[in-house]
């Protein structure tokens, strides 16, 4: 079994800036990337940044050149810089980490979300 462990977010003012971090433990072989996603009240929960193994971060274009994600390999660790925060950035952060927990096995788990809301 692998567990994420997500730092706790917050109440941020607009133009404020936040980073969150997730820790994977457990049983890991190697962790093919690692991501945010967010869930605002209401909608659909989306993409928010994802990074892989060997590979360029990606992310959604509401947050591109605000957010950055990174990976810290040997913590087995990923951390999402938010900066110039909106009030649309409210949502219910999740943690995504895609491992392979054995040689021919890989898996999606997911943390347990932590709230960012952006307001005055």
């Amino acid at each position: 079994q692998v567990q994420l462990v997500e730092s706790r977010g917050g109440l941020v003012q607009p133009g404020g800036s936040l980073r969150l971090s997730c820790t994977a433990s457990g049983t890991i072989y190697d962790i093919i990337g690692m991501g945010w996603y967010r869930q605002a009240p209401g909608k659909e929960r989306e993409l928010v940044a994802r990074i892989v193994s060997g590979g360029t971060p990606n992310y959604a274009d509401s947050v591109k050149g605000r957010f950055t994600i990174s990976r810290d390999n040997a913590n087995n660790t990923a951390y999402l810089q938010m900066n110039s925060l909106k009030p649309e950035d409210t949502a219910i952060y999740y943690c995504n980490a895609r491992v392979r927990t054995t040689f021919w096995e890989t898996n999606d788990y997911w943390g347990q979300g932590t709230q960012v809301t952006v307001s005055s």
